[in-house]
């Protein structure tokens, strides 16, 4: 039987098969061109959890949580009542997550404090940042009392971890200014609860202020005149002195 012919090969290399970069570039255009369509959806999204938050503020403080209705916050937001519960799956839920946002807020000015600050700037700062919360924020420190008031039953959980973290640990802080002799001997718990109270009486006890003194804080002299007498009365009550020692 004849041989047969050889098989003439190709001089010419071989395209290598697989995937071309044509497709991978075009999914990389595509991933960018999406990004900032992501980035506004959710810009979109916590705007109108915040609108929602907000309105529930307002409601929750004036009327406490089984006072006010999914329906009365929509309302207020100006949102549908199914969008609402898009964004929170209950009126429970939407409650406890109008307070951790409110107590973030009041809690930050704590979160200042520091062992290498002098302890009358610290505090004078502190008794500030809180007045300008009550004059600012008085929905939120109503709210906040009203949850107290009953118990804290929807709340009691971060009191137990984050509050009380928070709280010993600036605990610390005043425990180290005592120590180093730049304040009097005072019990950290009890130099923390004063101060929440002079500085929130003037949100939850708003009505009776104004009542009492014809002003509120919102007075931009009378908040100055406040904010100048706590310090003043707080501060001497804590200053390091021979009679304190």
């Amino acid at each position: 039987m004849p041989a047969s012919p050889a098989r003439k090969t190709s001089s010419t290399p071989r395209k290598k098969t697989g995937t071309s970069a044509a497709p991978v570039a075009t999914q990389r255009v595509a991933r960018k061109l999406l990004q900032p369509a992501t980035k506004q959806r959710g810009r979109k999204i916590e705007d109108k959890r915040s609108v929602i938050l907000s309105a529930a503020l307002s409601l929750f403080s004036r009327f406490g949580l089984h006072g006010t209705t999914v329906d009365q916050v929509a309302a207020r937001a100006e949102v549908s009542k199914s969008n609402l519960l898009y964004h929170f799956a209950n009126k429970e839920e939407l409650y406890v997550s109008v307070l951790r946002e409110l107590l973030q807020v009041w809690l930050e000015p704590l979160r200042g404090f520091a062992a290498e600050q002098d302890p009358r700037t610290a505090i004078a700062g502190y008794i500030r940042n809180k007045l300008a919360l009550s004059r600012d924020r008085p929905d939120a420190s109503r709210l906040f009392c009203l949850e107290m008031v009953q118990g804290a039953p929807l709340l009691r959980d971060e009191l137990a971890r984050e509050l009380r973290d928070l709280v010993e640990r600036k605990s610390e802080v005043i425990r180290a200014w005592v120590a180093d002799g730049r304040l009097a001997p005072v019990q950290p718990h009890h130099l923390v609860f004063a101060l929440w109270a002079v500085t929130q009486h003037y949100a939850d006890f708003a009505v009776q202020v104004e009542a009492l003194t014809g002003r509120t804080l919102t007075d931009a002299d009378f908040f100055e005149e406040t904010v100048r007498n706590l310090q003043a009365i707080v501060l001497d009550g804590i200053a390091r002195t021979p009679t304190a020692a």
